[in-house]
């Protein structure tokens, strides 16, 4: 039974591999989404790999996820550390719900290393760049299959 993942990104990570100063790497989003389609479909996993650059409109598709996905992988870029409303979408999911940054926030400004979007999720992979992306999604794979 194929499981669906929704893999939400937020502002601005469209720009991956486009950084001069790399603190998001080189690989371009394009080449992240392919890689992390084919680690999911190796997975038994279908992806719904998305971005937008607008809060609400992440807040609708994790509503959406709610009626049609199984777990979240959420990347809120900038909207991890101000957006309520992310986090209040996110607390009505029942899922597993993996956060997911390509940075290492901890060792960046202080203003992100506060998460709202943690509060709402089963773990958080961060700083290792696109593979967190591909660790992201076994890491769902292997919640899915738990005993409920």
């Amino acid at each position: 039974m194929s499981r669906t993942v929704y893999f939400l990104n937020g502002p601005n990570a469209n720009l991956y591999g486009l950084d001069k100063n790399g603190t998001y790497g080189s690989e371009s989003f394009a080449s992240i989404e392919e890689g992390c389609q084919q680690h999911a479909a190796k997975l038994g996993l279908n992806l719904e790999f998305r971005q937008s650059n607008h809060e609400g409109v992440l807040v609708d598709w994790i509503q959406e996820a709610r009626l049609n996905g199984d777990a979240i992988i959420i990347n809120a870029a900038g909207l991890t550390y101000s957006s309520i409303p992310i986090l209040d979408a996110l607390l009505a999911f029942d899922g597993p719900i993996i956060e997911a940054h390509m940075s290492n926030v901890w060792k960046r400004e202080s203003f992100r290393h506060h998460s709202y979007v943690s509060k709402a999720a089963t773990g958080v992979i961060a700083g290792l760049g696109a593979r967190g992306y591909r660790l992201a999604l076994s890491a769902v794979a292997e919640l899915l299959e738990e005993p409920a």
